[in-house]
């Protein structure tokens, strides 16, 4: 049974709170039309996961810190950022059920507002002075954008084998979950070693989301509203398919290749491919792969001392992870 959010956000509830204000606060702007556009952001409220990865991990390693609101806060900025950057990238018209920003207002002033939101959350760190904090998001930025670019040029080719796929979501993933994980626990003034051992948690627990989110791609409907068949329409290799093109013949690999290169908006030819993934175990064996990141994740924490804090990190682990089928 799916975990219950708000329960989960229970031993960190005030510092939400605290967090959501501060962060509405950080979201307005002096020049009009950017102060429009970041009220219509603020519509779009997500379920905030990543500021709860480092409240939670902070309160689990030693306890929240004024610097653990800001880092929540840069994270998120950040997090919005790639949001509103990715739907340029892709094209992409809705996010969360509302419309994207460079479907409103252009690719122009979306890739704008992306990089306000980046300067603003860059700029929150260093009046701060949270600059061990700052070099661990910094990196995972890098790496967000190394990950995306890798995935871009091996899409062109689709040569992507499980291992290429691991290091692509690493990076384009699971890096900002475990600087969640690192930063919150870095926050807390945890030892080096225990704030190494966090982010290792949290990459470890991003791999296993993205794994669980490309499987969402296979279902006919999912609680996430993400189309059936997208990966297919914008040449994504995801694992369920990399494991069914090393177990099918030759015939059948070729005509995966040609849906995904010629017909991935055609959706009798992509049903064909989701019903060739499930004759070769690709589904089975992606979900294996995910219940085993998500084991090793977990067991990374079995060394912290047991509190209401560590208790949702682990519930926090398994509600991201869940899959409906």
């Amino acid at each position: 049974m799916l975990p219950d959010l708000d329960k989960i956000k229970a031993p960190v509830a005030d510092e939400l709170e605290a967090f959501e204000q501060s962060f509405r606060m950080a979201l307005k702007s002096n020049t009009r039309l950017l102060d429009l556009v970041l009220k219509y952001l603020l519509r779009q409220k997500g379920k905030r996961i990543r500021p709860l990865f480092v409240f939670l991990s902070a309160a689990a390693t030693g306890g929240i810190s004024p610097s653990t609101q800001h880092v929540a806060a840069l994270i998120e900025l950040l997090h919005t950022a790639t949001l509103v950057h990715d739907d340029v990238v892709d094209d992409s018209n809705q996010r969360r059920g509302f419309f994207s920003i460079n479907a409103l207002w252009k690719n122009k002033i979306a890739v704008l507002v992306g990089d306000y939101l980046l300067a603003k959350g860059l700029l929150l760190a260093m009046e701060n002075e949270d600059y061990a904090l700052l070099k661990i998001v910094s990196e995972a930025t890098l790496e967000m954008s190394e990950g995306e670019l890798m995935q871009m040029e091996k899409a062109r080719r689709l040569d992507i084998d499980e291992q290429v796929y691991l290091e692509i979501i690493r990076k384009k993933t699971a890096s900002l979950i475990a600087s969640c994980c690192a930063c919150g626990a870095a926050s807390s003034g945890a030892s080096q070693e225990l704030v190494f051992r966090m982010k290792t948690f949290g990459e470890k627990t991003g791999i296993a989301f993205q794994i669980q989110d490309d499987l969402f791609d296979y279902q006919p409907t999912n609680c996430t509203g993400k189309p059936r068949g997208i990966d297919f329409r914008d040449q994504k290799l995801t694992l369920p398919l990399i494991y069914t093109l090393d177990h099918c013949s030759y015939s059948e690999k070729r005509t995966i290749i040609r849906t995904l290169k010629k017909d991935g908006e055609n959706r009798h030819k992509v049903g064909e491919i989701i019903n060739l993934v499930e004759k070769y175990g690709g589904l089975d064996y992606a979900h294996d792969k995910m219940l085993n990141y998500r084991n090793q994740a977990l067991e990374l924490l079995d060394v912290l001392p047991a509190s209401p804090a560590l208790d949702s990190l682990r519930e926090l682990v398994v509600y991201i992870t869940h899959r409906e089928r």
